[in-house]
């Protein structure tokens, strides 16, 4: 059985074209629109204005340019919606688990597993990161499994958290992000470019059919209906157009985005990420593109297996950590008061306690070295093949009060926990 590819089990909302090498929005169909939208009023124009306005100018061949610049124009427009809609706007790919490393212990949320109440496993859901020496809060994302970066933001269209993340926009069918929001406002301002372009030829054939008829402008727009259509249509356009691309400049020039403006436009705080507008410019037009993080076309290998934990006896490595995990359950089966005896840190009288109580479970450190959070090794885990949330890890795990007390937590808001 052939290994199947990343783009045929992707988990988002989008569409693949070519074997994975072009990716679409769920909305892809509605780009169709935008073909029309951009391509039929220009066969109009060349077709029932350019055409008639080959032969007047002086010069035979200036005519012929108008012609050209239309249809090269319309090309150049084309290709950067095609740059804009069929490639990744910047989709940070899905984790197959929580970042373990960020769990921590909760005393004050504790769980009663067999009478006992016991501390809590919980999982941080907001960190702060410095961004030019201010405080920035990241969410984790529930679908990705994962702290999105400063300006991510996970598109419920397209099912994909995306760096940078601007807009989705239906008349392209494509999320705009960190990899394509140059690509959409070249395509938006370029639009406008045509538009006035069209608008204004247009109007030009209407004067040179009133000066060869000597007649009014009634006459000329009966003549010339198509010219008439063609104004309509790019007057229309450019409101929509145009005001797109006045919006976005003034977006660039303030270093924000869409979302960021709609969503904290009420808020007085202060934009960390505005570095002056010329800089902001040549940030958005200057830097490379950053690549994908994402290889549609590659071969899904299958989730290696972490080995179980292996148990150390403490005359071999008397300073390891241990699985604590283990240790809760063989506590468990004795049967003693977790308490009591995560408290007994002397070897002998750990032996002699289970003496007493006639049991043959193995033995485990609980030395201050067996810290889930206080030791600079992290206690091994089992990772099931099953996902399992935060919440089926908490009720599963049982925290011996020593374990706790000596466990460092600091609630360093950055991406990865810091562990001292």
């Amino acid at each position: 059985m052939a290994a199947n590819r990343v783009y045929e089990a992707w988990k988002g909302s989008n569409k693949f074209l070519f074997g994975g090498r072009l990716i679409f929005g769920p909305d892809a169909k509605s780009l169709l629109i935008s073909l029309v939208l951009v391509i039929v009023p220009v066969i109009i124009f060349c077709v029932f204005v350019a055409r008639h306005l080959r032969h007047e100018f002086s010069s035979y061949n200036a005519g012929y340019a108008i012609l050209v610049v239309a249809v090269l124009f319309n090309i150049y427009v084309l290709i950067l919606l095609f740059f804009t809609s069929a490639r990744d706007p910047g989709i940070i790919p899905r984790n197959l688990h929580p970042p373990e490393e960020d769990f921590r212990y909760d005393s004050s949320v504790s769980i009663d597993i067999g009478g006992r109440q016991t501390p809590s496993l919980q999982f941080p859901r907001t960190k702060e990161v410095m961004v030019n020496g201010l405080p920035v809060r990241v969410k984790y994302c529930e679908t990705c499994m994962l702290y999105r970066p400063p300006r991510c933001s996970h598109c419920s269209i397209c099912n994909n958290c995306v760096q940078r993340f601007d807009h989705h926009c239906p008349w392209v069918g494509q999320c705009i992000g960190l990899r394509n929001y140059r690509y959409f406002f070249m395509f938006v301002s370029s639009a406008t470019l045509l538009c006035i372009y069209v608008f204004s030829i247009s109007a030009f054939y209407i004067k040179v059919l009133m000066d060869h008829n000597h007649g009014t402008v009634w006459k000329a727009m009966k003549e010339s209906p198509a010219s008439v259509v063609l104004m309509a249509y790019c007057f229309i356009a450019l409101w929509f157009v145009g005001g797109l691309t006045g919006f976005h400049l003034y977006l660039i020039g303030t270093n924000q985005t869409t979302y960021e403006n709609f969503r904290y436009r009420a808020d007085s705080r202060v934009n960390v990420y505005n570095r002056g507008c010329i800089n902001n410019f040549l940030e958005v037009f200057c830097t490379k593109v950053q690549p994908s993080k994402n290889n549609f076309r590659a071969f899904i290998q299958e989730e290696v297996q972490r080995p179980p934990p292996q148990v150390v006896s403490p005359e071999l490595e008397p300073d390891s950590g241990g699985d604590h995990r283990s240790k809760v359950e063989d506590d468990l089966d004795i049967g003693e008061d977790l308490l009591k005896i995560s408290q007994r840190r002397n070897i002998e009288g750990f032996d002699e306690e289970i003496r007493s109580r006639g049991s043959n479970g193995p033995y485990h450190n609980t030395s201050e070295g067996d810290s889930v959070l206080g030791s600079d090794r992290r206690a091994p885990t089992v990772r099931s093949d099953e996902r399992h949330s935060s919440r089926r890890i908490s009720e599963s795990w049982e925290i011996a009060p020593d374990a706790l007390a000596n466990s460092n937590v600091t609630e360093t808001r950055s991406y990865v926990s810091s562990r001292h």
